[in-house]
């Protein structure tokens, strides 16, 4: 069939994936010049009359389940046409491999890069349920890897969709096996909690190189899931209480979207998330921990973030092959900046450097003392994280394993959405809300030091660097102003720009005291297009604590959902 011309329009090339139901064609678009992939039903002309009628139902369900999503981790579906009797699926083309052969060729995924990719899997499920749509078939070889590092859920074949008939057969169990909920062999209705477990599943055939209940014959994997402890994954690091608290048995036991989207953005990191606990049950008591209850969604993919969540696909899944589009590099959304940017924006620097005083309020000396405390003797001899009040009987005020935010500090949720973790004892102060600029302090005394997060939903500039850089010629007035660095990077997966400077302080300038100061700020633009900056300053002296403190800030940081 390689050079067929489908629909007069879609020329095949090559086979890239089969399975049993269907091949997937790399091809090419003759109307748009594009590639594509194309997704032929192959099971049709092996099937009855009536089953070759389920398949095709199937088929058109699956182009009204993905049609009906839309978010960038999800493969989007180009058209839906006839060919040879048979319904022919037209999808974008993504250049990679799948979550299957990538552990196939690998042996195993490393815990972080796992979190990652389950992390833009949730966001496309998310997507998904939002707009009515069950996955039901999430697993390794539904999940492409693209060669720009994109994560895309594919393959919506066996889709529910809400207020559709169904069309699965009384007593049929649709789904690959190794992948089904608890509920879903009982022969309960599934729901989006059911999605999450096969996440959770997924994640631990990426980390251990095996699905979780896989046995000797599909009835007694089944048997498995419903009865039987998974173990617990010896290679997932981070990711391991994330994993155990999406396989609970009793879908009311499991983390909802916005806590598990938290707990993989942790582990992405390399943090252990301490709230996955919460989820598991305590080793010899009889009693079940309880959710807290949380469904709801993140917006971005921050991170979005992007982080930096930014997302990511390809090909050679079992039962339908690749699918993608030629790969959308990440970036911020929004056009070009205009000739003449609004002064909106102009603020968050200006006050930065010459007014914190007046906004922040007195306490600084008081405040400043604290400060102090954070420079302690850890057991080795370096320097503890920052612990502005005494360390309990119970805690600590050193970091936590090498890279890690401090045990000590505590998690701020601040009242605009986002949450960081910063040391106990750190007050609030709304800077300004202009428009859509809102910017607000964190401080130990007053503004001497402090962290600053601005946050802007209808930004002036079409991506960081290029706000940076303007506000860059605000401060050319800075007695010996000098740039460390401006340099483009990518934070939770979206496009930014880390900015690092320095300066001298007058004493006219409140409330600094007079002499070198030293400034950092990564700005980001997440994937709904917000621009958020998150900035930290102290005087010179303290910069190798202050840059330090700013990691572990960076990696705590959650967005608003």
């Amino acid at each position: 069939m390689q050079g067929l011309l489908i629909a007069g329009r879609y020329r095949l090339a090559e086979s890239i994936g089969s399975g049993g139901m269907g091949r997937v064609w790399r091809a090419h678009d003759e109307v748009l010049h594009r590639k594509v992939a194309i997704k032929e039903l192959t099971a049709a002309l092996y099937v009855s009359d009536s089953d070759q009628a389920v398949l095709l139902a199937r088929t058109r369900a699956e182009a009204r389940a993905a049609a009906r999503i839309n978010h960038s981790a999800v493969v989007t579906v180009h058209d839906v046409l006839e060919h040879d009797g048979r319904p022919w699926i037209v999808m974008e083309l993504v250049e990679g491999n799948s979550l299957a052969d990538a552990v196939k060729e690998r042996g195993r995924v490393e815990p972080e890069e796992a979190a990652r990719i389950g992390l833009w899997v949730l966001r496309a499920l998310g997507a998904a349920h939002s707009a009515g749509v069950l996955h039901r078939d999430v697993k390794p070889g539904n999940v492409l890897l693209g060669t720009d590092r994109r994560v895309l859920l594919t393959d919506f074949g066996i889709a529910q969709i809400e207020g559709d008939t169904t069309i699965t057969r009384t007593g049929e169990v649709v789904g690959s096996v190794d992948y089904l909920a608890p509920e879903r062999v009982r022969g309960h209705d599934p729901g989006p909690a059911s999605d999450l477990w096969a996440l959770g599943a997924t994640l631990y055939t990426a980390v251990e190189g095996r699905s979780p209940f896989r046995r000797t014959s599909p009835l007694s994997t089944m048997q498995a899931i419903v009865e039987e402890t998974v173990n617990e994954p010896r290679h997932a690091g981070p990711l391991g209480p994330v994993i155990s608290a999406l396989l609970r048995k009793d879908p009311a036991q499991r983390p909802g979207a916005g806590e598990a989207e938290q707990m993989l953005a942790e582990a992405a990191e390399g943090r252990r998330p301490s709230s996955a606990q919460a989820f598991i049950p305590t080793q010899g008591s009889g009693g079940q921990p309880h959710p807290t209850g949380n469904s709801g969604y993140g917006t971005t993919g921050y991170p979005t973030g992007g982080t930096a969540p930014q997302v990511p696909s390809s090909t050679g899944r079992p039962g339908t092959g690749p699918t993608a589009v030629a790969p959308m590099p990440p970036g911020p959304v929004g056009g070009p900046a205009p000739a003449r940017p609004r002064r909106r924006r102009r603020l968050r620097t200006l006050a930065l450097v010459v007014a914190a005083a007046a906004v922040l309020g007195g306490g600084a000396a008081a405040a400043f003392q604290q400060w102090g405390a954070w420079e302690q003797t850890d057991s080795t001899g370096g320097t503890a994280g920052p612990a502005l009040t005494s360390p309990s009987a119970s805690g600590s005020s050193a970091p936590g394993p090498e890279g890690t935010v401090p045990d000590s500090w505590q998690r701020y949720d601040d009242e605009w959405g986002f949450s960081i973790r910063l040391p106990k004892g750190w007050s609030r102060k709304v800077v300004g809300v202009q428009g859509a600029l809102r910017q607000v302090d964190y401080t130990p005394d007053g503004g001497k030091h402090f962290v600053r997060i601005a946050i802007d939903t209808s930004p002036d500039f079409a991506d960081a660097k290029s706000h940076q850089e303007d506000l860059e010629q605000q401060l050319q007035g800075l007695v010996d102003y000098k740039r460390v660095t401006m340099e483009e990077n990518t934070y939770r997966d979206c496009k930014g720009s880390l900015w690092e400077y320095t300066w001298t302080a007058l004493a006219k300038d409140p409330p600094y005291v007079a002499g070198p100061r030293h400034a950092v700020e990564e700005t980001y633009f997440s994937r709904d297009g917000a621009e958020y900056a998150i900035y930290m300053s102290s005087p010179g002296q303290d910069w190798a604590k202050t840059s330090k403190q700013f990691k572990w800030v960076l990696q705590s940081w959650q967005q608003p959902r």
